[in-house]
Formats: C-alpha cells, sequence, structure tokens
C-alpha cells in the first residue's frame, strides 16, 4: 500500500499562493463544511468521492483536508488509487482555524 503523503496547513497555506495551487477538496459532509470551511474548498464528501473521481481527473494536484486529518488521509488513499496526485491536509479544518487563518460559513 503506498504511504499517504501529509502536508502541514503552513504547507497548504504556501501552496495555495503559488501560480498553480493544489486544487482543495473538504470531504466532511455538507453539514460539516457549511459550519466552516478553507476559503476555496471545493465540497466532496467522502462517502461521494468515489462516484466523483472523473472530476478530479486533469485538475493537477489535489489536497485532501477533513476536521482533523482522519478522513482526509482515507480519500487521499481513494484519490492516489485512481491515479491522482494528492496530499492529505494533517490537522484538517480544526488546525487551519486554530492557526489562525479565516474560514468560511455557508
Amino acid at each position: 500500500m503506498a504511504t499517504i503523503r501529509e502536508i502541514t496547513v503552513d504547507e497548504l497555506a504556501a501552496a495555495r499562493a503559488n501560480a498553480n495551487p493544489p486544487l482543495l477538496i473538504d470531504v466532511r459532509g455538507h453539514d460539516e463544511y457549511a459550519t466552516a470551511h478553507v476559503p476555496g474548498a471545493v465540497n466532496i464528501p467522502l462517502d461521494e468521492l468515489p462516484g466523483r473521481l472523473v472530476e478530479l481527473h486533469g485538475n493537477g494536484p489535489v489536497a485532501a483536508i477533513c476536521q482533523s486529518g482522519r478522513r482526509s488521509i482515507e480519500a487521499a488513499r481513494t484519490l492516489g488509487t485512481a491515479g491522482i496526485d494528492t496530499v492529505s491536509v494533517a490537522g484538517g479544518t480544526s488546525a487551519w482555524a486554530q492557526s489562525g487563518r479565516p474560514t468560511l460559513t455557508g
């Protein structure tokens, strides 16, 4: 089984400032996402991910985020198996918010 690469929220913030940032997908449920999410994150719940892989092919690297990091690791494993270059964001949205970075609701 392939090793899942993880990045910190600081590394995510730096990567998002690049000219070619990774697509950030939030794999939490719709209600969790609506409560607070990283700006620009696309909500694709973990249970919907297998049926939505086609949306992610050809879009470059993907960063998966959840609340704490557990579901994003599972998402990164699923995406990696499908041939999509993916990292998991360690600590998830909780770590992002705790770092003082903004979140959005809705």
